[in-house]
């Protein structure tokens, strides 16, 4: 069983809040469910939609088309006529959200008393909420049997940004700095609500400047400190991530994607930053670029993060983008939390090379030892990333056929191969780049996803491992959407040797 619901309207009618009511209601009643975000860079009307896709089985993306379609507006109905399958179910006219929440409960055969404890978790006009939902409830026939669960599994209904957030705050932050820019915002709002009772700080400055200068200052007296942003936030800290590389200062970006140059489309999602975290900043240093592909590895990645920055004084870099950020996973098993000790002393800090007290010298000597300390520290990395799993393989593991990814693509990936002969090879370590990834690959099809134009995973395992992937068989998104099951699993169907 994999059911679609999509919700359409415009910006402040609610579809946001109907999702992840629905979601979050059939989790705890044993099901799967994924649901992700397309929204307009508007506060007010335009149009946006979530799609919520309900299984029996693991489920990590959507679909193209929809078996249930909400129109919160009158033109949803239209905007989506191609994408509606032959019995497509249609709840529309005027009405207030929660009655929209009413019919769907009903239509998908859902005890009332669910939504009614829903409503009351919400907090937020109960009696309002109620008398809506009642009514929709009424109005509407169930159309659709949901097969019964025997047993309930366990499991969390969470974000990327959820999930980045709460590796943080597992690791023990003591301070996060940020600027608002989608999609990194949501780590900053949810992070400055927890705040307090786990006594961390967070704090929003003027630009994204002052937001890594500050945490640099702040990780120089001790304090565990990260940092988030996009694209454009992240070219401002460049020079000043080059400070962490000579002056050994522990780090934590985080890093969420969107689709660039420039402004871009800033509410959409892409891979496109790759190159720009493994190669920012001048001079030569070390750093780790990690990418996690599901909230659980958002909160695994996170922790190992801080732990690599506080055991070699380092920048780590986080990898997301908008589609893992705003996109919500049912998890079932635990994160693997790495515990990490504050590292750094109170001593003297600056920008130059420097000798043992910290004096900046020009001594060419002296220069060429500091050069090869660090690059001494790279293998070192090297090394201790080996400790965690670097890249993790899916599906079919004899298979000569090899997907290779990255990231959010992780989701649509596991769906699409589940009845392929292909396994699927996702990359979690970009920087240090896993040596074992070219035996892994050696002598099989490899199919290469991403969600960017040039390939830029394609190229670098071309340069760490020297193997080029056919331009045939690279299949790249670049219009902002994230894959779709359905149709990426045709498009690697059209590339596997039988």
């Amino acid at each position: 069983m994999r059911i679609s619901i999509l919700f359409g309207g415009k910006a402040g009618q609610g579809p946001n809040i109907l999702t992840h009511i629905l979601g979050e209601a059939v989790v705890k009643e044993g099901y799967y469910a994924f649901y992700s975000r397309d929204y307009q860079s508007l506060i007010r009307g335009g149009h946006n939609f979530n799609v919520l896709t309900i299984s029996d089985e693991p489920v990590y993306s959507n679909d193209s088309k929809i078996d249930v379609l909400a129109a919160l507006d009158e033109g949803s109905e239209r905007v989506y006529r191609n994408k509606l399958k032959k019995n497509c179910i249609i709840s529309k006219n005027k009405h207030e959200n929660m009655h929209f929440a009413g019919q769907l409960f009903k239509i998908l055969g859902l005890d009332f008393k669910i939504l009614e404890k829903a409503l009351k978790d919400l907090g937020k006009r109960f009696d309002e909420n109620i008398e809506e939902a009642k009514k929709g409830y009424g109005s509407a026939n169930e159309r659709i049997k949901l097969p019964k669960i025997s047993r309930k599994v366990k499991s969390s209904f969470i974000n990327g940004s959820q999930g980045i957030s709460e590796g943080a705050i597992k690791s023990g932050l003591d301070v996060y700095y940020g600027y608002p820019m989608t999609p990194s915002t949501p780590v900053l709002m949810e992070l400055a609500q927890k705040q307090y009772e786990n006594n961390f700080l967070v704090l929003e400055l003027e630009n994204e400047i002052a937001v890594i200068n500050a945490a640099i200052g702040s990780a120089m007296t001790g304090a565990k400190s990260m940092v988030g942003t996009s694209g454009g936030g992240f070219d401002l800290m460049t020079e000043a991530l080059s400070l962490t590389g000579i002056a050994e200062i522990p780090l934590v970006i985080y890093l969420a994607q969107r689709p660039g140059p420039a402004t871009g489309v800033p509410t959409y999602t892409g891979q496109g930053d790759l190159n720009i975290a493994r190669h920012s900043g001048h001079g030569e240093f070390p750093r780790v670029v990690i990418a996690p592909g599901d909230p659980n590895e958002c909160q695994e990645t996170a922790s190992q993060a801080f732990y690599l920055s506080q055991k070699f004084k380092i920048p780590v870099i986080v990898i997301s983008d908008k589609h893992l950020a705003e996109s919500s996973y049912c998890l079932t098993e635990e994160p693997i939390i790495t515990k990490s000790q504050k590292s750094t002393t109170l001593k003297r800090y600056n920008g130059y090379e420097q000798e043992k007290e910290g004096s900046a010298t020009e001594n060419p000597d002296i220069i060429k030892k500091n050069v090869e300390a660090r690059l001494k520290k790279g293998k070192d990395i090297e090394k201790e990333s080996g400790n965690f799993k670097q890249y993790k393989i899916y599906g079919k593991k004899n298979s000569k056929n090899a997907v290779i990814s990255w990231g959010s693509t992780k989701g649509a990936i596991v769906d699409s191969i589940k009845d392929l002969n292909a396994e699927f090879i996702q990359v979690l370590y970009i920087e240090p780049f896993p040596k074992e990834i070219g035996k892994e690959i050696e002598n099989k099809n490899i199919i290469l996803v991403e969600n960017n134009s040039t390939a830029q995973l394609g190229s670098l395992i071309a340069e760490k491992t020297g193997i080029f992937i056919d331009d045939k068989n690279k299949i790249l998104r670049y219009d902002g959407r994230p894959f779709l099951a359905d149709e990426l699993k045709r498009e690697i169907e059209r590339r596997l040797k039988k």
